[in-house]
């Protein structure tokens, strides 16, 4: 399986915070009190030019130094040593420097905007929602709005994120970021024509951004429209060649099926970033799908090596083992993936296929649950499920998951097939027989139906049916009748 695409999601810029010279923090100061005498270091620490990270920290500790330095001085030296620290991703080093900005200062709202960002870059989402929301209650007119909508839409909370959003265009109109978010919240949500629309608004408004053309590219993506896709994800790259775009761009093609020019774009990903493990993964999965096994093993290799705790990568990876017959390895990998992800339902049914392989019908059950459990609709695991049931004595229940996965895949062979199980596990030998010929229709090679309509029939004292069906059944598969021993059928 193919990863899902990697979408952008807009945080306000940090470098709009590295160069914003503070206006007076206590209103009840004079502003910059003292500055002449200790204008070297301050004046380096406030400059608004970009003299360098190092720099700007070496002066702003030389403010902090000072015993000359006010309240007010202290405060933007700490706020702007902060932002220096956040924009070298010493993320510990900036949080401490803003809390001493908002002990100073508790209502300076760009303290609690700069600490709310790098508890976004650390992913402590909940804890970057309370600094913006302290800001937005400082400042309601605040863009502010953007960055604490980013975060709901980054915990996948998407009614409060488009909340936000919206509240971020009605103050900012003109601004394309709300719009463009608003997007990909309404587009998870799975509302792709308000998605498409918020983008098309914000690509009218800023024609140059690259992000709300790939948003839009992974929004006609999901509609089934890769061609439109490919247009919008050219565009982007066009503006701003990035390995996030080159990455979607190769999961278009491969939904076009032309595997060799989406390998030629998830090189490039790997070009422009070589630890973008998303890339790796789905060449590995285009390698796979091309036959080319030991390249794929390569890719999803690296992609676990890039990071440990990629699931679907260990899910892949164990199918590649599970087609070279080491189950031994393929089992351990899947353990890993349903470890790290518990609702992989896909990988949860893979190993409940390997448990029924093994003819050990109760984990299997237990992983087919597993799996339909995180996607009722999932028709081959309730398929699955349906022939585990009732190879296990509870065929009326299998009989009922049949049907559902029936609805979702009808006259599918298998599905047909494990009914007939059913049916003839509970002794009803013409209705058996009647779906096993109706398997047959869909597929006549299907050695499992016509063996069971061989058993049906000797059941019924048809011995010549019986025999022609279950010769014509080992004539495919010659250990058929070993797979109806386990399955307690004889």
């Amino acid at each position: 399986m193919r990863d899902h695409r990697t979408t952008a999601i807009r945080f306000c810029a940090l470098k709009a915070l590295l160069l914003l010279v503070l206006a007076p923090i206590l209103a009840a100061q004079p502003a910059l009190a003292q500055t002449k005498a200790i204008s070297p270091a301050l004046t380096g620490c406030l400059a608004k030019q970009d003299i360098g990270d190092d720099k700007r920290i070496a002066a702003c500790t030389a403010t902090l130094e000072s015993p000359l330095a006010s309240t007010v001085q202290r405060a933007n030296a700490y706020f702007i040593r902060g932002s220096a620290y956040a924009h070298q991703k010493a993320y510990d080093s900036a949080i401490a420097d803003f809390d001493r900005t908002i002990w100073l200062a508790p209502g300076y709202c760009p303290a609690y905007r700069g600490r709310g960002w790098v508890f976004s870059q650390k992913k402590e989402f909940d804890r970057a929602i309370a600094d913006f929301s302290e800001c937005i209650r400082i400042d309601p007119n605040t863009v502010l709005y953007l960055d604490r909508g980013a975060a709901y839409l980054a915990k996948n909370d998407l009614d409060a994120a488009i909340a936000d959003f919206s509240a971020m265009i009605e103050h900012h109109p003109e601004n394309a970021y709300g719009f463009s978010n608003r997007g990909e919240a309404y587009r998870r949500k799975g509302e792709p024509k308000l998605a498409v629309a918020d983008l098309n608004r914000a690509i009218a408004l800023d024609p140059k951004d690259a992000y709300s053309f790939y948003n839009r590219g992974i929004a006609y993506s999901d509609q089934g429209d890769p061609d439109r896709a490919i247009a919008d994800y050219n565009e982007a790259i066009r503006l701003k060649p990035d390995a996030l775009y080159y990455n979607n761009r190769g999961n278009s093609y491969a939904d076009k099926k032309d595997n060799d020019r989406s390998i030629a774009d998830y090189d490039e990903a790997i070009k422009l970033d070589p630890n973008f493990a998303l890339a790796y993964y789905n060449r590995g999965t285009a390698y796979r799908e091309g036959n080319e096994q030991d390249k794929a093993l390569a890719d999803l290799d690296a992609a676990i090596r890039l990071d440990p705790n990629y699931a679907a990568a260990y899910g892949n990876r164990a199918r590649i083992y599970r087609d070279r017959g080491d189950i031994d390895r393929a089992r351990a990998d899947l353990d890993q993936s349903l470890r790290l992800d518990v609702g992989g339902y896909r990988d949860a049914y893979a190993r409940g296929n390997l448990f029924f392989d093994k003819h050990d019908f109760p984990r299997a059950l237990a992983d087919f649950d597993l799996a339909i459990k995180f996607n009722p609709k999932y028709a081959a695991a309730l398929n699955a499920r349906c022939l585990t049931r009732a190879i296990l004595g509870r065929a009326q229940e299998g009989l009922a998951d049949c049907e559902e996965s029936l609805k979702w895949r009808p006259d599918d062979a298998y599905t047909i097939d494990s009914r007939a199980f059913c049916h003839l596990k509970l002794g009803d030998f013409d209705t058996a027989i009647a779906d096993f010929t109706a398997a047959l229709k869909v597929n006549p090679k299907l050695a499992s139906s016509l063996y069971g309509r061989g058993l049906a029939r000797r059941k019924k004292g048809d011995a010549d049916g019986a025999q022609s069906d279950m010769t014509a059944a080992k004539a495919i598969q010659a250990d058929i009748a070993e797979d109806y021993t386990a399955y307690g059928v004889e």
